[in-house]
């Protein structure tokens, strides 16, 4: 029997690939056949993932292709040919099915495409004749051949669950999973807008489904629906459940328009454990030409309010895209700081990518777009702000990273731009300056490191109040753990005696375990009512999180 083999290369050790578990589990179903998966990800040495694939002897090799994995496929596809020319290689997926007769054609090597929805298309491919079948796209004596798409999976149901138990208790990974395809919205970027045709699978299905994930040990399933939110009666039956059915320890991540959540809803989530949900909240920008340009709206007042009524439980990710049309570097400042100001958890800061079926790619001549020829195919410029600009804010997106994204520095930056700048992004423009003439850009930074060059930049710039802002640093460093050791600036005060005293009353096995898991510290100013006392505050280190005490 020939042996199929499904490959994912995957950006990060941690993920999964949901596609092949698709195809495997739906061709399995319908067919004699059995596959076999093989994942690694982008991170690891072509050679080693050429040499897994050869010692698993197969007889096709079926690559999921995108643009994270795009180049590193096409490489192991050119060395694999090397050493077993017979080899078929067949590739599917968003990078390689839009124009399937060029790949093939700028890549002998391959000898499939797979277009559209795989998993009827894979199953046909594997038990039909390749010239009777569509949704393959191949080449014979020079010439292509294609027969056209096949027809959407109308009952989802058919689709088995793509997991296996053993999968499912495997709490090192994240696991993907969708209960809906397709997207209504037409946003101008997205490759999502292509099917705007949605499909649900049945609301009993999706229960059941979930309630696999609840009794695992899986610490987080992500949902890869576009929009999750977009029926009403069917995203809060979905969330009913999972309240219902609530374990500890899971998070379950969901894509959502919050522009449509009305009172009810977010009554909804306030009863929600905190963090048991995190929503990633697609803003992009908020200048009104922009979101016109791009097909997209956002009602900003109502999007305010409610990002800011569930922020308290519901852990939030809110996106921005620079490089949108009519989108200045100083236009762009705007949506920064509007989202800074929305509190989230992360804020991604993306860049605008050029992907082929999208209307986007349609209009490259109207806004003078030029971008990378290789993937991810990001934006370099347009007639709207030039690549010196962008240059400036990717330093802001590795600022965003270390002082906000980390959560590390809640406190000390927030007192640094109430007192220092007019706007968040100026704090988040200067410091990225700071760095970049320093020469600190490029290079990997302990933790430490940051804290201690935070100092300097505060000094440098010869700000107000800094004993008081050394306080706010000092506060956010304790926060992190308990210190191994203490920078120059910290300026440690603590009474030895009065220490032992406090943690003899605590509930520990022993002094020692208190003192491994506590610190005491004086502080001139009183950081949590933001007033001139002096305090003591004594930190309790524990799984959950760090409490205080303040005396």
């Amino acid at each position: 029997m020939e042996k199929n083999l499904l490959i994912g290369i995957n950006s990060q050790y941690i993920h999964t690939n949901l596609a092949i578990r698709y195809l495997k589990s739906f061709a399995e179903a319908n067919s004699d056949k059995k596959i076999e998966i093989y994942e690694s990800n982008i991170n690891n040495q072509i050679h080693g993932v050429v040499t897994d694939i050869f010692l698993k002897k197969p007889d096709r090799v079926i690559f999921s292709v995108y643009i994270w994995n795009k180049e590193f496929i096409f490489s192991v596809v050119r060395e694999l040919k090397k050493i077993l020319p017979n080899l078929e290689i067949v590739l599917g997926g968003p990078e390689v099915t839009y124009n399937p007769e060029e790949t093939l054609r700028e890549n002998k090597d391959v000898d499939y495409i797979l277009v559209g929805e795989g998993e009827r298309v894979f199953l046909n491919f594997l038990t039909k004749e390749k010239t009777e079948i569509k949704g393959v796209g191949y080449i014979k004596n020079d010439e292509y051949h294609f027969l056209g798409e096949e027809d959407l999976i109308e009952n989802l149901e058919i689709i088995p669950f793509p997991y296996t138990d053993e999968e499912i208790n495997d709490n090192t990974k994240i696991v993907y999973y969708e209960s809906s395809r397709g997207c209504p919205f037409s946003c101008s970027y997205c490759l999502s807008s292509v099917d705007r045709c949605v499909r649900y699978w049945a609301i009993d299905r999706v229960k059941e489904d979930l309630l696999k994930f609840l009794n695992s040990k899986i610490k987080l399933v992500k949902f890869v629906d576009r929009t999750f939110n977009l029926r009403k009666d069917r995203y809060l039956e979905i969330w009913q459940f999972l309240l219902e059915n609530y374990r500890e320890g899971i998070v379950f991540h969901f894509e959502i328009n919050a522009n449509v959540f009305d009172d009810e809803t977010i009554e909804f989530l306030k009863k929600v454990p905190k963090n048991y949900f995190q929503f990633e909240i697609g803003v992009q920008s908020i200048n009104k030409e922009t979101m016109e340009s791009i097909n997209r709206r956002n009602l900003l007042e109502r999007l305010e309010k409610n990002i800011k009524s569930i922020s308290k439980n519901i852990h939030l990710h809110v996106d921005l895209i620079a490089g949108l049309p009519y989108d200045t570097y100083e236009k762009f400042q705007d949506s920064f700081n509007y989202v800074h100001e929305l509190g989230a958890e992360m804020i991604q800061l993306g860049f605008l990518k050029i992907l082929k079926g999208t209307k986007i790619s349609s209009e490259i001549e109207k806004y003078s777009y030029k971008y990378m020829d290789l993937p991810p195919y990001e934006v370099l410029e347009n007639k709207f702000i030039t690549f010196e600009e962008i240059i400036k804010l990717k330093n802001v997106e590795k600022m965003l990273d270390y002082f906000y994204n980390s959560e590390k520095f809640k406190n000390s930056v927030r007192y640094a731009i109430e007192n220092n700048y007019e706007t968040p992004y100026k704090f988040y423009e200067e410091i990225s300056e700071y760095f970049k003439e320093k020469g600190y850009l490029g290079i990997g930074h302990k933790l430490v490191n940051i804290f201690n060059i935070f100092m300097e930049f505060y000094k440098e710039k010869k700000f107000k109040n800094l004993e008081i802002f050394t306080e706010f640093l000092k506060l956010d460093y304790l926060y992190v753990g308990k210190p191994g050791v203490y920078p120059s600036w910290f300026n440690s005060k603590k009474d030895r005696d009065e220490y032992n005293e406090i943690l003899k009353k605590l509930e520990f096995k022993s002094i020692r375990e208190a003192n491994k898991n506590t610190e005491l510290e004086e502080f001139e100013y009183n950081v949590f009512e933001n007033k001139k006392q002096k305090i003591k505050v004594l930190f309790i280190y524990e799984k959950s999180g760090v409490k205080t005490e303040i005396f």
